[in-house]
């Protein structure tokens, strides 16, 4: 292919002898500078060659150079050196060189020419790709950042956008199946009729994608919704827009079908240009899937939130409601077995003393259940106030020793002396407390012991037991521990987590034997997270329990 050079002057002479120098070139000579700057508009020299001497020259050179960065310009002096001309010439030949020598230089020019175009080509293409991976990173993180799945689609299109730069694209969505929406994101307006041809294509699109098989989802052009976001409404596309280059994609929520997305532009995509484009749409579908996933997750805490809310309201009222008769029935054999309503056979009595046995156990189950709801509910009063552990421990100690001691157990006490005080509601304390010894009477054979103890005891010198390490890691400061130790049949490591969870009955033949609502060391468990406590087990199968609970010293 020939070289063009371009010579800038008047000076036929000069003009001659480089159309003599470059034979196998394409030489023209041109003195009007307006007409050179449209020239380069449309076709431009591999190299102009300005003639100093000509009076255009200097301004020329200086428009050319302003205008055209890229444009290789070589002046020609006539023995006197121009500064102010040198600094805008990328070579400079004086006519006493040799044919040689002008060929030569210009020759060298004309390669720079080309190495700076290739540099430059590279640089921009370099540019770019440094552009497109900042914006597909940029997405990516974004992607990270949302589970909202209306939010990902418009991230995925802003990140086309900035990549592509397109005329307009179309993004069917799936978000509500029921209500599926096509997304148009548009340089200019849409007529209303060229808003129909879109919607039609968009279904062709999406049945295409299946080929012949059932789709997952039937739509309707009538019925399609749509969202516009136009850039520049002053401007309005036409159905020329059909006549742009496009690229289509399918796009996925994990390994389902989500959607698709078509994209037009008006000049032609290159290879790196689809690649940035399926690169996005596939980019797109893990964070679809997460968000998917989230909004299962958020659906099902609703529906578990109300049906806990229902169960607890069941519980309550069904309480209550068997605690109005049930106290009438106690009071009623109350009466009986006091004689004042006549004198009981021997037998009699034995039944009716079973019989409030009975209703104070049931008794009991119903206030287990009130007390779950109500903590649940928020609706427990508590009333805090500064207490000393000890007198808890002591009326606790006092209330069931006797029943200790009808089962042939021995209810010891260890209380530290001197111990400081605590911020805590004393009848919900001895509540706990009583659970815990209750429990520990229970599940203990006749003829052992259950002790209780109190300490002080700073966080760090607490023993971290490996199954409540995590919560015991949580506590500083200065703190009273309370324990409830038995030699009862104790707990498999397995299942002692599970002796805090509502309802739970660790399975053996003891536990069956002695029922239970499960309900006890819950209750004390978030009675004493009211008073920012804990309570934690150490237990060994046949070698009994340690129930401790921390309470926080009164600063």
């Amino acid at each position: 292919m020939k070289s063009k050079i371009l010579y800038f002057g008047q000076d036929f002479e000069k003009e001659g002898r480089l159309k003599n120098i470059f034979v196998s070139a394409d030489v023209a000579a041109y003195s009007d500078s307006s007409y050179v700057i449209d020239l380069l508009n449309v076709e431009p020299p591999d190299i102009i060659i300005a003639d100093a001497d000509f009076p255009d020259t200097k301004k020329f050179v200086k428009n050319i150079k302003s205008l055209f960065e890229n444009t290789f310009v070589v002046a020609f002096l006539t023995g006197k050196t121009d500064k102010e001309l040198l600094k805008y010439s990328n070579g400079l030949i004086t006519m006493d060189f040799s044919d040689d020598v002008i060929a030569s230089t210009i020759e060298i020019c004309l390669r720079n020419q080309k190495s700076q175009e290739t540099l430059y080509h590279t640089n921009k293409n370099l540019a770019s790709s440094l552009y497109r991976e900042k914006v597909l990173y940029d997405t990516s993180s974004r992607f990270a950042g949302s589970l909202d799945k209306e939010k990902l689609i418009d991230v995925m299109i802003e990140g086309m956008d900035k990549a592509l730069s397109f005329s307009l694209t179309c993004t069917l969505s799936f978000c509500n199946p029921q209500e599926p929406v096509l997304i148009l994101n548009s340089l200019y307006a849409i007529s209303d009729e060229l808003l129909s041809a879109i919607k039609l294509r968009t279904i062709l699109n999406y049945k295409t994608i299946f080929d012949g098989k059932t789709v997952p989802y039937e739509l309707d052009a009538d019925s399609l919704k749509v969202i516009k976001k136009v850039k520049n409404p002053s401007n309005r596309f036409n159905f020329t827009i059909f006549q742009y280059d496009n690229m289509f994609a399918t796009i996925n929520q994990g390994d389902e079908f989500y959607g698709c997305v078509e994209i037009f532009k008006d000049v032609q995509f290159t290879t790196d240009d689809s690649t940035c484009f399926q690169t996005l749409a596939r980019q797109v579908s893990l964070p679809l899937k997460s968000a998917a996933l989230y909004q299962e997750i958020k659906d099902t805490n609703v529906k578990l939130e109300r049906l806990e809310k229902i169960k607890s309201d069941f519980i309550s009222i069904v309480s209550h409601e068997l605690r109005t008769p049930l106290t009438s029935i106690k009071n009623s054999v109350d009466i009986v077995l006091s004689g004042k309503a006549g004198e009981l056979a021997p037998n009699v009595e034995k039944f009716l003393s079973m019989s409030k046995r009975n209703i104070s156990r049931l008794s009991e189950i119903i206030n287990d259940l009130l007390d779950i709801s109500k903590i649940e509910a928020g609706k427990m009063d508590f009333n805090f106030e500064p207490l000393d552990i000890n007198s808890v421990i002591e009326i606790v100690t006092s209330s069931l020793v006797n029943v200790a001691k009808e089962k042939d157990l021995v209810l010891t006490c260890h209380c530290a002396a001197g111990l400081p005080q605590i911020n805590g509601d004393a009848k919900r304390l001895e509540q706990v407390l009583t659970n815990l010894v209750s429990n520990a009477i229970k599940f203990t054979p006749g003829g052992k012991t259950i002790t209780i103890t109190s300490r002080l005891c700073n966080a760090a010198d607490i023993n971290k037991n490996n199954q409540f390490r995590e919560e015991l890691e949580k506590l500083s400061g200065d703190y009273l521990l309370v324990s409830v130790k038995d030699e009862g049949i104790g707990i498999a490591a397995n299942d002692i987590p599970r002796a805090f969870d509502k309802f739970a009955q660790i399975e053996n033949s003891l536990s069956r034997k002695v029922g239970g609502t499960g309900l006890g060391l819950p209750i004390a468990k978030q009675l004493l997270e009211k008073h920012n406590g804990l309570i934690w087990c150490e237990s060994e199968v046949g070698k009994g329990s340690e129930f401790i609970f921390a309470l926080p010293v009164k600063g």
